[in-house]
């Protein structure tokens, strides 16, 4: 059959074989007057990548074709579509659609849509199973494809379709700026792209971390002050001086709370964005000392996608990447040494498409 009906993708079969991927042939949603065909030329790995395929959110569609980190080039535009035009170098993140007639979708919270779509592993109005950017071709909503500035390049630009806009959103939210001081805590995928924008921003900014041997790159990512969580009472030079503390850990489960909830300014906020495959227990009275409160966010909205890739463009904001060529060996080494947090500075980005699909476009 093949594209325009059809792509083929780099494909896990269940979880119990999670690293094994297998290039195999999947259905494209039908094509509709606002969509983009994208031919994948790069595909940034994603932790929430590993997360679905090992199970660890809970049950996925299989086979599935992960990845929602795309960069490639619109090779078929509908009818309707104004934003985008054939040859364009575009970007999708980890939404590909929502019904964008809803109160959320109408306030700029189109990431809160009760009817939205992940780009991977979500079914469509028609039955049709999205799938994600190991693969050929991509079908997406003009809504949630977006034109990549020119001065970043495509193997940089990948991850930031979700890595990045997962910590641009709750900065602005959370008003990251000049005067405010900001920590992050954890130095991995996420949490590198936190430091970059938060500093970008105006803020000041800390980063907490149980891993010594990375305080040398966030103090050139431009963080003011590394403090190493593995020191006995680390935390109490820095009672009552964060604004917020943004959380890209995905061990929270393991983490003293309290302790991190006490460098909190009064009515603080402990911002998570790791999402653990175990929950995290806690009491209110642990709440009480600085009265600070806890939350998490989903990914961002377009005014923020838009506004994130201009800053990076504006300010030269580079992703930490490594680039590893698709395949199916290739698949399988970097899902798992995301997994196993192995040497990886500080996002993976896939590359080499058109040896392993061809020419397309």
């Amino acid at each position: 059959m093949g594209y325009p009906e059809t792509s083929e993708g780099f494909m896990v079969e269940s979880f119990d074989k999670w690293t094994e991927f297998k290039k195999q042939e999947f259905k494209l949603k039908p094509f509709e007057d606002n969509d983009i065909d994208v031919a994948i030329d790069a595909c940034g790995v994603c932790g929430s990548d590993v997360h679905t395929i090992t199970g660890g959110w809970g049950e996925a569609p299989m086979p599935l074709c992960v990845g929602h980190e795309v960069i490639g080039r619109a090779v078929k535009v509908g009818p309707a579509v104004k934003t985008i035009k054939v040859g364009d170098r575009v970007g999708v993140g980890a939404q590909i659609q929502a019904d964008l007639t809803c109160d959320n979708c109408k306030a700029d919270q189109e990431n809160y849509c009760p009817n939205s779509v992940d780009t991977f592993g979500a079914p469509y109005k028609d039955g049709t199973i999205s799938q994600g950017g190991y693969a050929a071709y991509m079908r997406a909503h003009e809504y949630f494809t977006f034109k990549i500035p020119e001065e970043i390049p495509t193997a940089i630009a990948a991850p930031m379709m979700c890595g990045g806009i997962t910590v641009y959103s709750p900065l602005v939210r959370l008003g990251c700026g000049p005067g405010k001081k900001v920590a992050i805590v954890g130095v991995g995928g996420l949490g590198h792209f936190a430091v970059l924008f938060a500093v970008a921003l105006g803020a000041e900014v800390y980063v907490i971390s149980h891993t010594p041997s990375k305080k040398d790159d966030v103090l050139k990512m431009g963080a003011k002050e590394f403090i190493s969580s593995g020191e006995k009472d680390w935390s109490k030079p820095y009672k009552f001086a964060f604004d917020f503390i943004l959380n890209t850990a995905d061990a929270t489960h393991k983490m003293p709370l309290p302790e991190y909830f006490s460098t909190l300014k009064v009515m603080g906020k402990f911002h998570n964005v790791g999402m653990p495959d175990h929950p995290i227990s806690l009491m209110m009275q642990d709440f009480a000392a600085n009265g600070c409160y806890i939350g998490t966010s989903h990914i961002g909205n377009r005014p923020e996608m838009e506004a994130m890739l201009e800053l990076a463009a504006k300010q030269n904001i580079r992703s930490w990447v490594e680039e590893v060529q698709i395949s199916e060996v290739g698949c399988k080494e970097v899902v798992e040494r995301v997994y196993k947090n192995d040497r990886v500075r500080y996002r993976f980005t896939l590359v080499g498409y058109d040896e392993a699909f061809g020419k397309r476009g």
